[in-house]
């Protein structure tokens, strides 16, 4: 572990907040605002789709770099879990049952593991986990408990649905590049100088995360009956 702030690390996370929060307004104004904009091809499905892969991999590098992986880990799962409850109250049949925080958290317990291994195994596992992903893709099963791996069961729809398989390859990669450079703490950037703004941001990710989704949907919700 390595005590400090790295700039480049920080600004990764605060860009894929951007994308995250872009994505979510498109996400929103399609699902509660009747506005017809697809979100699942084309330009708005890779706005989402680099946030998710920005933040795992910024998550694995930051794994290297936290003190206390586990127990953030254990912390982020068991809000990724509050979410799953208060979406199935909220969205129906598309509450989150395993997403982006579920894989977080679970990619944080399993980090100290990981960094025990030789960097060319991880990278080797990391492409054995896209390998299998392309084998199962399609598959359908007839069980719930197989989602966290990446196998669905017929009819499964989810607002948020990160898959250990293969998600977990990219925090993996994350590992590699803190393994590789990160572990001695400096930044890209000489002097390894912080942005106080970008650090507070990056700082917050997880609570701007919580906030910002319930606020996207008041503020359409109060724009429909303003309107009529």
């Amino acid at each position: 572990m390595v005590k400090g702030r790295i700039l480049e690390i920080d600004a990764l996370r605060v860009v894929a907040m951007l994308l995250m929060i872009v994505f979510h307004i498109i996400y929103d104004l399609n699902v509660f605002g009747g506005v017809d904009v697809s979100y699942t091809t084309g330009f708005w499905m890779w706005v989402g789709k680099i946030a998710g892969l920005l933040f795992i991999f910024v998550s694995g590098i930051s794994s290297g770099l936290s003190s206390k992986p586990v127990q953030r880990g254990v912390k982020v799962f068991g809000i990724g879990m509050i979410i799953t409850v208060v979406t199935y109250f909220f969205l129906g049949d598309i509450y989150i049952r395993f997403g982006i925080l579920h894989l977080l958290g679970t990619g944080m317990i399993l980090s100290p593991l990981i960094h025990r291994l030789h960097s060319a195994v991880i990278v080797a596992g990391a492409g054995v986990i896209v390998f299998i992903s392309n084998q199962i893709a399609g598959i359908i099963v007839n069980t719930v408990v197989l989602l966290p791996l990446g196998l669905k069961y017929q009819g499964f729809r989810s607002a948020d649905y990160y898959p250990l398989i293969p998600y977990l390859s990219v925090f993996m990669l994350g590992i590699v590049t803190y393994k590789l450079y990160y572990y001695q703490g400096k930044s890209l950037f000489r002097g390894n100088r912080e942005n106080e703004f970008i650090t507070k941001v990056s700082k917050s990710s997880l609570f701007i995360y919580l906030l910002h989704q319930p606020i996207i949907i008041a503020a359409i919700l109060l724009v429909q009956i303003a309107l009529g």
